[in-house]
């Protein structure tokens, strides 16, 4: 798991290609862009662009992937993503390739606090409970960007 701030974004281009593509794209996203998915690479790289109230923690479930990085942005509002390693969960719905998931219960051990600007980079070894409440209820508009591994 990697969590910074859209300021220094560039140190992590390096990590290829692909990577840098989605930084390249929430670095130049407008907040006004329609929710849906935009492709960036094909099934390779593409964004998600999302509008939401986060909502309370408890009783989310965490996930992880094992295709596709998660590279999560934060535009406008704030939320809370909970982060634990794979090891301390609890499997609830198996690992599913058509949606690249697997559902697991567990304690929230690392919160990771997003307001705009914040992204982080989710690998498949990071069990994520995104979209939770942190200090207001106030709409997020959020980019999931998916990058291929």
């Amino acid at each position: 798991m990697i969590f910074d701030q859209l300021a220094n974004a560039a140190l992590y281009a390096n990590l290829g290609p692909r990577f840098a593509l989605g930084l390249k794209f929430i670095r130049e996203f407008n907040p006004a862009a329609p929710d849906g998915r935009v492709s960036l690479d094909g099934d390779d790289v593409y964004a998600l662009v999302q509008s939401y109230v986060p909502t309370p923690a408890a009783g989310r479930p965490f996930e992880s992937h094992r295709v596709y990085v998660d590279l999560q942005y934060v535009a406008v509002g704030e939320e809370i993503i909970q982060y634990s390693p794979l090891p301390a969960l609890t499997v609830t719905t198996p690992y599913s390739a058509a949606n690249d998931a697997a559902l697991y219960s567990g304690a929230d051990s690392f919160p990771l606090y997003f307001s705009p600007g914040s992204f982080a980079f989710l690998f498949p070894t990071d069990g994520h409970k995104p979209c939770c409440l942190w200090r207001s209820n106030e709409r997020v508009k959020k980019v999931v960007v998916k990058i291929r591994l």
